[in-house]
């Protein structure tokens, strides 16, 4: 079942990443990707596992530490739900890179491959996007 989880709440947000780079001037997309509520799929399949655990997962992010999390993520429904977390705040990042891009005029070329690229290493994406807009609203 953790496998199949772990894989759904990546595969929940393929539509909407596909959408922002390979139709991203389409009205539709456009329509879609305004919506915040993009991330709900991937938060669903969080919640199938998070809101049983609820108590464990309070206590475990209220007073973390290295051999907590490790011991966590070493369990296939723990790992599921940090994966299905990641996915989520990747999907609202690109989201919001994707609206700015469109909003500043940042041509579909450039911001296809960072978009990959915030799907992949979220941590590299975004500052890359952040100079981007900088350099773009200056």
């Amino acid at each position: 079942m953790n496998d199949l989880l772990f894989d759904l709440a990546f595969y929940v947000t393929v539509p909407f990443w596909a959408l922002m780079v390979f139709a991203p001037t389409w009205s539709w997309t456009h329509r879609i990707v305004s919506s915040p509520w993009i991330v709900l799929p991937p938060l669903g399949v969080w919640a199938v596992l998070g809101v049983p655990r609820l108590p464990e997962l309070w206590a475990l992010f209220t007073t973390p530490t290295v051999e907590k999390l490790t011991a966590f993520a070493a369990d296939g429904a723990g790992i599921t739900l940090i994966w299905a977390q990641v996915i989520a705040w990747d999907l609202f990042i690109g989201r919001w890179m994707y609206l700015e891009s469109r909003r500043l005029g940042i041509h579909p070329l450039i911001m296809g491959p960072l978009l990959v690229l915030t799907i992949l290493l979220s941590p590299i994406g975004l500052p890359v996007f952040l100079v981007l807009r900088a350099r773009t609203r200056a």
